[in-house]
């Protein structure tokens, strides 16, 4: 078993409980899709926030891991190191 901390930005907090990071245990080695998948287990709004209906992180939501950008990395095959962080960052427009 591995653990990894999420943080999440104020606008998905209220799919979290109202809580912008957690301690997410998970089995170690795995991808970022399955850490969002446990991670989403309980907070399944969450889930949907991130991905679209294809398992797809959406255009709008970019996800980093210690740092790094999953899209110029192997994407959702991204492998979660543990200790490691996750921050989930959404695009909010408006004027």
């Amino acid at each position: 078993m591995a653990t990894a901390v999420l943080e999440i930005p104020g606008t998905l907090a209220p799919v979290w409980g109202d809580r912008r990071s957690a301690v997410i245990d998970y089995a170690a080695g795995s991808s970022v899709a399955t850490f969002l998948d446990v991670a989403g287990a309980d907070h399944p709004r969450f889930g949907r926030r991130i991905r679209d209906e294809t398992g797809a992180v959406r255009r709008y939501v970019n996800v980093f891991v210690d740092g790094e950008n999953i899209r110029t990395m192997a994407g959702l095959d991204t492998v979660v190191p543990d200790g490691g962080r996750v921050i989930v960052i959404q695009s909010v427009a408006g004027g």
